[in-house]
């Protein structure tokens, strides 16, 4: 063979062996395969992220779904569904009731399940300068504001469009209060970010500021903050926690793993999710920093906190309306642990909730 034969050989193999490099490189950061497993995008909230839940619930899945490799978009809630509505992930973890609800009617979203709670909590300095310890929600906003506009306090909000923005929103609202005015006003200061760097601004300038539960303790046991549990009961600052599969039928959503999705939230509301999510932060903190819902509303023990629940984030008196269910009927059969069924039978909870109307309208 002539050497100029030899030459375009090994040029020929040259670019086999580039082109196989290519492919391989290709499908190995492919958006949809990790070397031939499937890739499942969860847009998700910080403050389920940051205490690092979802990396152990990641961990548990995929020991037990070997084809599937989960990744998490960690932002606010507002950014979130955003992400999955321009079909950039295949389900959203979030807790905004009133923007999910938005997010199923427009049709961006199927199948939505509650997955878990716990509470927002007011914290702030241990000398309390606005003194609004064991105070409501509302107390607690009106006399921050006075103290405010003394110079006494400052808050410190994330000013971000996340679900715990949202709600501080709501709870300035039902205090009576502007928020386009309150924004003005000097004491109160936006940080534009997540709850951990909101946390250490307000710890730097002894302020207050609403957060979750999880977020706080995780800093405090680290030892960022020195702030204090003030207000963190009531109906007000209860939260909430959700999962959403991307609906495969909307024209932004057609390249979604739709049966990945199914399969993760199958795992959420699993016996073994379930008890992963209660336990969680249990060895570390002393209190779990979620709780289940499904065991919660399956074994009853709180008929009232059941019925903040509903009534904060039901829709048409179900956690989500059947025609906003694709392909997953089994999820609210009269056979799943989160029955509303087992709630509705249970006389003590009318008594209550009749006793609790009265009380309304007395009011």
């Amino acid at each position: 063979m002539s050497r100029s034969a030899l030459t375009r050989m090994e040029g020929l193999l040259i670019l086999v062996v580039i082109g196989g490099v290519v492919a391989l490189a290709e499908y190995t950061y492919s958006p949809m395969w990790v070397l031939g497993r499937s890739r499942l995008i969860v847009s998700t909230t910080t403050s389920l992220y940051e205490t690092g839940l979802l990396d152990r619930l990641k961990d548990e899945f995929e020991a037990t779904h070997p084809d599937l490799v989960v990744s998490f978009i960690s932002q606010g809630t507002g950014l979130a569904i955003q992400t999955a509505m321009r079909g950039d992930a295949d389900l959203i973890i979030v807790h905004d009731p009133v923007r999910e609800y938005e997010f199923l009617k427009r049709g961006y979203g199927v199948n939505r399940k509650i997955i878990a709670y716990n509470s927002f909590l007011i914290v702030g300095p241990a000398e309390d300068p606005a003194d609004i310890a064991g105070s409501s929600p509302t107390e607690a906003f009106t006399q921050m504001r006075a103290a405010g506009l003394e110079g006494k306090a400052i808050w410190v909000s994330r000013g971000d469009d996340s679900g715990t923005h949202a709600r501080e929103n709501t709870l300035w609202k039902n205090a009576g209060f502007d928020l386009n005015r309150l924004r003005t006003e000097p004491w109160y200061l936006e940080t534009g970010s997540g709850m951990t760097s909101t946390l250490k601004m307000a710890d730097q300038k002894r302020g207050y500021t609403l957060t979750d539960v999880g977020t706080y303790l995780l800093n405090s046991r680290n030892r960022n903050i020195d702030l204090t549990r003030l207000v963190e009961s009531g109906k007000d600052l209860l939260n909430v926690y959700s999962v959403i599969a991307a609906n495969p039928n909307n024209p932004n959503m057609t390249n979604v793993n739709f049966e990945g999705s199914m399969r993760l939230i199958r795992y959420l509301v699993s016996s073994e999710g379930q008890d992963l999510i209660a336990d969680f932060g249990l060895e570390e903190y002393r209190e779990g920093l979620f709780k289940s819902y499904l065991n919660l509303a399956g074994n009853r023990s709180d008929s009232q906190l059941l019925e903040w629940i509903h009534e904060i984030a039901f829709f048409e008196d179900s956690e989500c309306p059947p025609q906003f269910r694709y392909q997953a009927e089994d999820l609210y059969s009269a056979g799943a642990r989160c029955s509303i069924f087992l709630m509705f039978i249970d006389a003590q909870f009318w008594e209550r909730k009749t006793e609790y109307w009265i009380q309304s309208l007395k009011a």
